[in-house]
């Protein structure tokens, strides 16, 4: 292993910025002039080395946990911060499942022929280098580690202050992947301070290292992401995440797919946090939902009409249909069918995912298509938002603007492109 990074302090934290930024702009460059084969080496080599390390990443990870449990740490906090051996095992295994993607770089992804003769081609290239900021959750590190280096591009990571350990823990097992694959080991950098100070530098771009912001974290953390940026930014807003059963949903389904939705982890930013039911289902549906619910552990905060279905239900206020809770606690209204459905969702929502469950192919389509969010789905849960569920192997975040980026952000998303033009001695008249 590495040793362990020393952390920096005071004055002293701008000069170790700029010599990261430095040393990643030039990492950044070999990267991109790599082959292939060279970085699957790496994320072989780095999928095993997890694996090995599993033990200090726990420990590491301990520490961690004990000092977030002593500060008061909510229990939706402690979910997103807490590693098992499970949770590095999965670690790794999306290493692999990333190594085994096609590499992005050079892919030709259009071609045309001018009549000129000039043939024209849009091609992939890397990002260049990416900076990360994110909070509580430490298995981000590799996530964001491997897919940016799959696509060719150096990252530096700025990891939460609570996940400081864990995150150098697993930062160091990395870095021996790069080694044994005789890679720069500046293509993954952790900046190694907890100061706030650091975050502001990178937003301002580092003197141009860096090319790419991707904030992963809480509102407070992205606005300030968007807010402060100089560098251009993959924005991951709050997941206010709708699910609408619709009239013609089957029961069973729909109790399941909620459950699942709101109560699998409710700390993730695919948690459901409004449940909408339709008038027309509500006489048959609304009751056992709701109590499903409740009798999960679920706090229930509902309108009038779910207030009488169970009257453990609290009353909803206003602030509750655009909140996000990240905790067993959900908003329930009955709404007048799809339509209504639709519109809540359009000025509540966020744009991140959003759900409907339903037989009735008809309100499914409306719902895919009318709703402006990054993900949609059909009788599925919300918690699906996730890279790894799409096949990515993993993701940096869920980007939900409309520039560049939407939806879970792998190996793809993290490449822009080149036209690369062939011709046989053209000259414009």
């Amino acid at each position: 292993m590495t040793a362990p990074l020393k952390s920096i302090e005071g004055s002293s934290i701008a000069g170790a910025m700029a010599d990261i930024g430095l040393r990643g702009k030039a990492a950044a460059r070999q990267l991109a002039l790599s082959p292939a084969a060279q970085r699957d080496a790496a994320l072989t080599a780095m999928a095993k080395s997890i694996r090995a390390s599993e033990a200090g990443i726990l420990a590491a990870n301990a520490e961690d946990v004990a000092e977030a449990k002593a500060s008061g740490a909510t229990a939706a906090f402690m979910d997103r911060l807490t590693l098992t051996p499970k949770i590095v095992a999965a670690m790794a295994d999306g290493i692999d499942v990333v190594r085994k993607l096609a590499d992005p770089v050079g892919a030709v992804t259009e071609s045309w022929t001018r009549p000129n003769g000039m043939i024209i081609e849009r091609v992939r290239v890397p990002l260049g280098m990416v900076g990360v900021i994110y909070e509580s959750r430490p298995n981000v590190t590799a996530d964001a580690a491997v897919l940016c280096l799959k696509a060719g591009n150096a990252v530096i990571l700025r990891g939460g202050s609570e996940s400081f350990r864990s995150a150098r823990a697993i930062h160091a097992a990395l870095v021996e992947g790069l080694r044994a694959a005789d890679l720069p080991e500046d293509a993954i950098q952790l900046v190694p301070t907890r100061d706030r100070a650091a975050v502001g530098m990178m937003l301002a771009g580092l003197d141009g290292a860096i090319d790419v912001i991707v904030p992963r974290g809480g509102k407070g953390l992205v606005a300030r992401v968007q807010a402060e940026a100089r560098v251009p930014v993959f924005a991951h807003l709050e997941g206010v995440v709708h699910v609408y059963v619709d009239k013609a949903a089957d029961l069973a389904m729909a109790k399941e797919i909620v459950l699942n939705a709101k109560m699998r982890r409710t700390g993730v930013c695919g948690a459901a946090e409004t449940l909408l039911v339709d008038r027309a289902a509500a006489p048959t549906m609304l009751k056992p939902l709701v109590t499903m619910l409740i009798d999960a552990g679920c706090e229930v905060r509902g309108d009038a009409d779910v207030q009488k279905a169970d009257t453990r239900v609290t009353a909803a206020s206003q602030e509750d249909w655009p909140a996000e809770y990240l905790d067993a606690i959900i908003a329930a209204k009955v709404v007048d069918g799809v339509d209504a459905a639709i519109a809540h969702i359009e000025h509540y929502g966020s744009h991140h995912t959003d759900a409907i469950v339903t037989a009735d192919p008809k309100a499914a389509d409306k719902f895919l298509s009318e709703v402006d969010s990054a993900i949609v789905l059909h009788n599925a849960s919300t918690q699906f938002a996730d890279g790894g569920e799409f096949g990515f192997g993993a993701e940096i975040g869920i980007a939900t603007g409309r520039m560049h980026a939407r939806g879970p952000v792998g190996v793809e998303q993290l490449t822009t492109f080149k036209y690369r033009i062939r011709g046989t001695g053209q000259i414009r008249p």
